[in-house]
This record gives C-alpha cells, sequence and structure tokens, in this order.
C-alpha cells in the first residue's frame, strides 16, 4: 500500500504495535468505537490505517490476530508492516510530527498516541487524543465536513 492508493479518501492514521503492553489497545479499542459512530451517521467513505512501529515483529499474521481482538470492520482498516524501522520512525516524524522510537533492553516501543485526521490529498489536517478524552464527536463531524 501507498499514499496513491489513499488518495481521493479521507483517513484516520495512527501507530501501533502488537505486543505493546500500555496504550496500542485502547487505541484500537478507540477506533473501533469511532468506526461504529461512523456508521451510525451514515458514514462509509473513510479508511483508518494504522501503522505498526515494531515492523521486525509485528507480521501480517501478528497484525490480523491483534486485530481479531477487537470488534473492527476491517474492510475499512489497514494495518501496515513490512518496511525498515527507520522508514516509520521517518514518517512519524515528518509527515505526522510525532515520536517513534526504540526503548533499551526492552521490547516496547515509544510512540506518540494521536489519532491523525488525514484528507483526499495525503496531508495531516487535524490531531485529535487517540487514548483519553477521545472527541469522538468532533472527529465524526471533522470526517463528514471533508468528504
Amino acid at each position: 500500500m501507498s499514499l496513491d492508493d489513499l488518495k481521493g479518501k479521507v483517513w484516520i492514521a495512527d501507530f501501533i504495535f502488537t505486543n505493546c503492553e500500555t496504550v496500542c489497545p485502547p487505541m484500537t479499542f478507540n477506533l473501533t468505537k469511532l468506526q461504529k459512530d461512523l456508521k451510525d451517521e451514515g458514514v462509509e467513505d473513510y479508511r483508518i490505517v494504522s501503522f505498526s512501529v515494531d515492523p521486525e515483529n509485528d507480521t501480517p499474521e501478528k497484525l490480523t490476530e491483534y486485530i481479531g481482538n477487537f470488534e473492527a470492520n476491517t474492510d475499512k482498516w489497514d494495518l501496515l508492516t513490512g518496511y525498515e524501522f527507520d522508514k516509520i520512525k521517518n514518517l512519524a516524524e515528518k509527515s505526522f510530527k510525532s515520536v517513534v522510537a526504540n526503548v533499551s533492553d526492552s521490547d516496547q516501543k515509544i510512540h506518540g498516541t494521536s489519532f491523525y485526521l488525514v484528507d483526499q490529498e495525503g496531508t495531516v489536517v487535524k490531531t485529535y487524543s487517540g487514548n483519553s478524552d477521545v472527541p469522538y464527536d468532533e472527529m465524526v463531524s471533522d470526517i463528514k465536513a471533508l468528504i
């Protein structure tokens, strides 16, 4: 998948990894709630893109197993991996103004906990809290406005 595949779509991005012991499961759950809210509002033309910050360990199979723990509509949700760690680190910093880093002597990763609204041209237009106090109504309204 590339940015070209997402051109013309409004999407929400976030950064996760499958063996996260803290923020990733709640963030993923929060995105499933957003999906339900979007469905309730009749919004269908969107994507969710979760970038793995642990591409060495997060195989497509692990990501499929991970998302299977949630009530996610995977028809509208892409979980990406298969790139070098430095590539996702640079993408997070340059395109999303977010940190991604290794933790020494640990299998955990440091990454931002925001959700990013991306417009049809691939530009990040807004950032939201993704872990706590998620502004679901605002996100739905903003997505509808862009569509």
